[in-house]
């Protein structure tokens, strides 16, 4: 179901609102039908759609699996609560839309940074030209209500002072920018892939930054 994307139907919501009430291998079974063409179908559709222009030179865009990985976890539920997308730009880096019981959300940014990946980030972030020119595109997406968000130390990253004037960037081992467009009528229509186009347009400069600024230098 990939030749076209039509929006998600209500039946993709209606799924992940009973899969909340009963995370089951016997409700999916039951269910896999609808999952594959109201919620999988529809979201590769969707990542297609957009992959030409956000993803170049023909990186790789990622449907991601239903399952959830529980070895380590206390919650053994097996199934994730949402079916997100992932269209890559480069290395842990890219954008990113998920249907959920919540509606529809998006955003973009960097995960699980290798060392020295997130090290030439934070190193990027500390430069008194590169910095600021992050901390002004956050406050402009800020402003036009997008949440800033990521997994954060909780303590002051090593070697870099706790007064330094952008400490909380530089505690970020991932960072996202996210909004939601929840229930909002448009998830249901083809135009959604127009509304996901426009906002991750506004993220570009968020996901460049990231892009020319997380490749490790090579001394020499």
């Amino acid at each position: 179901m990939t030749a076209g994307f039509n929006g998600f139907p209500v039946a993709a919501l209606d799924f992940y609102d009973d899969l909340e009430m009963d995370n089951t291998r016997s409700f999916w079974e039951k269910h896999k039908a609808i999952y594959a063409e109201s919620v999988r179908g529809p979201m590769t559709a969707l990542a297609t759609a957009l992959a030409p222009e956000f993803a170049p030179d023909g990186q790789t865009v990622k449907v991601f699996r239903p399952f959830r990985d529980v070895r380590f976890a206390k919650d053994k539920t097996p199934y994730k609560n949402h079916q997100g997308a992932f269209v890559r730009y480069g290395d842990t880096t890219g954008w990113y839309v998920e249907v959920s019981p919540r509606g529809v959300g998006l955003g973009a940014g960097f995960y699980d940074a290798s060392s020295p990946r997130l090290h030439a980030i934070r190193r990027a972030i500390d430069h008194d030209l590169t910095g600021p020119e992050l901390e002004r595109l956050l406050h402009g997406l800020r402003s036009d209500g997008w949440e800033v968000g990521g997994d954060r130390l909780k303590t002051t990253p090593r070697g870099y002072p706790a007064e330094h004037p952008r400490i909380d960037l530089l505690r970020h081992r991932s960072m996202s920018v996210r909004r939601s467009l929840g229930f909002d009528p448009v998830i249901h229509t083809a135009e959604l892939a127009d509304v996901v186009r426009d906002h991750w347009r506004a993220l570009r400069p968020f996901v460049e930054w990231v892009g020319a600024n997380a490749e490790p230098r090579i001394e020499g």
